[in-house]
């Protein structure tokens, strides 16, 4: 869904709108706030796919995000922020028949690269959207039981989160209305209208720094998470959540 004009966003890098009408061509979305810290190491593992250009949506960003992604070959976007409005925004800016969205801290391995080209190829996928497996950026036990716990998730209830990046076709994601400006659980409204038939998952890592799982404890966090994403599958808003979430965006 295409912000509205309350959106303001604005461009700050010097490339244009992309214009790329090849079968396979992708645009990857970055909303960022405050990234700065592995925005790099983001941008350099999805410079191995073959991108139409890889835009960076940011949300007010007081640290040097935005020097970082420029320096690191990205477009820049600014937006109110909120993940769900920076990402629609940043695929409004594009024309490509692929877009892939992936956050500031998710790092797709060479082989998720791989795989995310050979399923645009595919004409089976013209409107099939693709994800990745969770991995975290930390040795240690916690971190793989989560790593297992997701897998489950995703194939018992096909719900990826965000940080299993969404490789989507442009129809698909057009006829869906795009994300939605919500406060936060964006992706597991994205992911609920795409549909168990229309999600594919990719067998190849996408790894997740692993930053704010270490500094507010594995258990605190992921019950907080699965909380919040059990509240929302019982009908409870996306505003109410944030508030209990702590979302101060």
């Amino acid at each position: 869904m295409a912000p509205s004009s309350s959106s303001r966003t604005t461009e700050t890098g010097h490339r244009g709108r992309v214009d790329d009408t090849a079968g396979t061509a992708l645009a990857v979305v970055v909303p960022t706030l405050n990234a700065a810290d592995g925005l790099a190491q983001t941008l350099q593992a999805l410079a191995t796919l073959q991108t139409s250009e890889i835009v960076v949506v940011d949300g007010g960003s007081s640290d040097n995000t935005v020097d970082v992604a420029r320096a690191n070959g990205a477009r820049v976007l600014t937006a109110l922020p909120g993940r769900g409005r920076q990402m629609a925004a940043g695929a409004a800016q594009t024309s490509t028949p692929w877009l892939l969205f992936n956050h500031a801290d998710s790092r797709p391995s060479r082989e998720a690269c791989a795989l995310a080209q050979g399923f645009m190829a595919d004409p089976a996928n013209r409107m099939r959207a693709a994800y990745f497996r969770f991995r975290l950026d930390h040795d240690h036990g916690a971190a793989r039981w989560l790593e297992r716990w997701v897998a489950l998730r995703c194939r018992w209830f096909a719900l990826p989160f965000g940080d299993q990046s969404l490789l989507v076709p442009r129809p698909l994601y057009n006829r869906l209305g795009g994300f939605r400006a919500l406060p936060l659980m964006e992706d597991v409204d994205m992911v609920n209208r795409l549909g168990r038939s229309r999600l594919v998952g990719l067998p190849a890592d996408v790894v997740t720094s692993a930053r704010r799982y270490r500094t507010e404890g594995y258990l605190r966090r992921g019950a907080r998470n699965l909380l919040c994403c059990a509240l929302y599958r019982l009908g409870v808003s996306p505003h109410r959540i944030a508030r209990f979430y702590g979302y101060r965006g």
